[in-house]
């Protein structure tokens, strides 16, 4: 298996793993405890790994939301607690969602074991998100579960960068891009209709997934072959358990 393989190969399980507990009930009633007014929880959060910083650099950073909805999200959860409280709180409702759902059975400390090297290794280069969740604090290598998860979702972050860079390298636009692979999210991403008609720019899609995987084979290839093998079964095989 080549880095590329299995930066096609894991895909899926880098994309979905840690997004299921981003769309979990609990995440959002741990959000209203704090506090947060319902999607205001995910934006303050998640860009909160960037620190204090203007709208408009979130939004950069998220790349397929509407803007202007994360102004109004980011403005209105600055209240709440400081940004980097967010961010606390925002990687804690991950551990405690990991904890819940990922199963015994599965070897989460080997998987946390070979995301980490990627992880360590990988380049910040366009992928604040990516930096700022690395720079947080993880949880104890005996806390397996969740730090499986907290670096799945630390590859999440850097893949859906390098997807950003390539969908617009594509000559797509954000929107566009949301509409062609998962149309029923560009309401929840803050788009307001009337949509634009998609129909031409499906390979031009196609082409930027396949220069993600290009990139991310890249930063994969600091695994072995092996590895490559254990990492693509391993991710795989939680993210069918966790998505039932």
């Amino acid at each position: 298996m080549t880095p590329e393989d299995a930066a096609r190969a894991s895909a899926e399980a880098v994309g979905g793993i840690s997004s299921l507990f981003m769309l979990a009930p609990s995440t959002y009633a741990r959000g209203a405890e704090l506090g947060f007014d319902g999607m205001d929880f995910y934006v303050a959060g998640r860009g909160a790994a960037l620190g204090e910083v203007d709208a408009d650099v979130v939004a950069a950073a998220f790349v397929f939301f509407h803007p202007p909805t994360v102004r109004r999200m980011w403005e209105a959860s600055a209240s709440v607690m400081s940004r980097r409280d967010a961010a606390a709180a925002w990687a804690a409702a991950c551990h405690d969602w990991a904890r819940e759902h990922v199963p015994a059975d599965v070897d989460a400390a080997r998987l946390a074991a070979l995301a980490g090297q990627v992880v360590e290794a990988a380049s910040p280069a366009g992928a604040p998100l990516f930096a700022g969740w690395r720079a947080l604090e993880e949880p104890p290598a005996d806390d397996a579960s969740a730090l499986a998860v907290h670096r799945m979702n630390g590859l999440r972050e850097l893949r859906a960068a390098l997807h950003g860079a390539a969908v617009l390298a594509a000559g797509l636009t954000p929107l566009e891009a949301v509409l062609v692979r998962t149309p029923y999210m560009a309401g929840i991403f803050g788009w307001p209709e009337p949509y634009p008609d998609v129909a031409g720019v499906a390979e031009a899609w196609a082409s930027a997934e396949a220069a993600t995987d290009a990139m991310m084979g890249r930063v994969l290839g600091v695994l072995m072959p092996a590895e490559l093998e254990e990492f693509v079964a391993l991710s795989s095989a939680l993210h069918g358990v966790l998505s039932g």
